[in-house]
């Protein structure tokens, strides 16, 4: 189990975007320029650091919330910024929002998962994050166009080390 300080491990939830999509949207990543070289997603809980002894309890917990939920569509379509206040272009979420949010809100009930939040919870798929202002544009208009529709089957637990890239952990199946 990769691990920060050897007592916690970063850990960060989300629903993978699956192919063809999911390559399209992350090559578009880095061609606008984005050094953060993770697959395409929409993010349930972001990075967030827990005691090493309290992932078993965190799995747990992720297995009832997605016994909890049943499988949906989400469908991505357009484009979306958080500008001015993040430099941020994304493909907004046009269906499955209120999943993705009820989603979100479960998993983050958790005791050891509870953090405040900068900015309020908005599920999305980001294909540029600080990078030149062209770039941004580029991305915005070029993914103009953008859709997809697919079901959820299910969310991944990924995990960090500080060292590596993000790993899946675990696949957690909606509606058991």
């Amino acid at each position: 189990m990769p691990t920060l300080g050897g007592d916690t491990v970063q850990i960060g939830i989300a629903v993978d975007i699956p192919e063809p999509w999911g390559s399209l949207l992350t090559r578009r990543r880095l061609e606008a320029g984005d050094p953060n070289t993770v697959p395409a997603h929409v993010t349930l809980l972001g990075p967030t650091e827990i005691p090493v002894v309290a992932l078993p309890e965190v799995e747990r917990h992720l297995a009832r919330v997605a016994v909890a939920h049943l499988p949906f569509t989400l469908h991505l379509r357009g484009t979306g910024t958080f500008r001015p206040v993040t430099q941020v272009v994304f493909v907004a979420v046009a269906a499955g929002i209120s999943e993705c949010e009820l989603l979100a809100a479960a998993i983050n009930a958790a005791p050891q998962l509870r953090r405040e939040l900068r900015f309020p919870y908005h599920p999305h798929v980001t294909v540029a994050q600080d990078v030149a202002p062209e770039a941004l544009d580029k991305a915005y208009e070029d993914l103009a166009d953008f859709s997809a529709m697919f079901e959820v089957e299910c969310f991944t637990l990924f995990s960090h080390s500080g060292q590596t890239r993000w790993q899946p952990r675990r696949d957690f199946r909606l509606g058991g």
